[in-house]
């Protein structure tokens, strides 16, 4: 027992010179842990409110495009990539603009558009997506090499089936037709059998094949 009462005392001692040596760090250290926890619920309710703000917006947006005002979208728009440029719905609403500017047949203020949002984008299926449309855009203006090019920026497994259905139509329009029944060949391929678009993609691969016993 009175080894144990002994250590006990020693322990306690050398807690005690622990504490007088390191106290103080301790309590900044709990402070500083106190603030850093402060600090983050503040940033999440911050971060909550920016989105919300956002949201918001964004449904104006939507709102200004139903009821045919596309100044009152334009300037909205303008608005979240001046003070929401990396909020998501940011993200949305120049990608609806850029679909706007393509119905007009701008397409090089779409693709302006487009850029800009994949050079904003945090998310990086966004960023995937975007590119996609940006590909889309330089197909119309006829940009083969652009487009492939742009295709080869998203990652391999991002939107395959869409990416590599895209490659074929950028293909196909540059005359590389074996290239182009390969891209086809993926896309269909990574498709599940209930896919919709499963049947104009085999269109494509037979419209390739009928073309190709032509030239034969």
């Amino acid at each position: 027992m009175a080894f144990e009462e002994y250590d006990n005392y020693e322990q306690s001692e050398l807690v005690q010179k622990w504490l007088r040596e390191n106290g103080l760090s301790i309590v900044v250290g709990i402070a500083i842990g106190l603030v850093g926890i402060f600090g983050w619920q503040q940033w999440r309710a911050h971060q909550a409110r920016h989105e919300s703000e956002a949201s918001e917006l964004y449904q104006q947006v939507q709102t200004a495009l139903a009821s045919s005002k596309p100044d009152a979208a334009s300037k909205l728009t303008d608005q979240l990539k001046k003070d929401y440029a990396k909020s998501p719905f940011t993200m949305f609403a120049v990608s609806d603009q850029a679909v706007q500017q393509v119905r007009a047949k701008q397409l090089d203020k779409a693709e302006t558009s487009l850029e800009w949002a994949e050079s904003h984008a945090a998310d990086p299926a966004l960023k995937s997506l975007t590119l996609l449309r940006i590909a889309q855009v330089e197909l119309a203006r006829d940009n083969g090499k652009a487009a492939l090019a742009t295709l080869d920026r998203i990652p391999a497994d991002s939107y395959k089936g869409m990416a590599q259905e895209l490659r074929g139509d950028v293909l196909v329009k540059l005359g590389r037709s074996d290239e182009a029944r390969k891209a086809y060949q993926t896309a269909l391929s990574v498709l599940s059998e209930e896919a919709p678009q499963r049947g104009a993609l085999q269109m494509k691969l037979d419209d390739l094949a009928v073309a190709g016993k032509q030239g034969a």
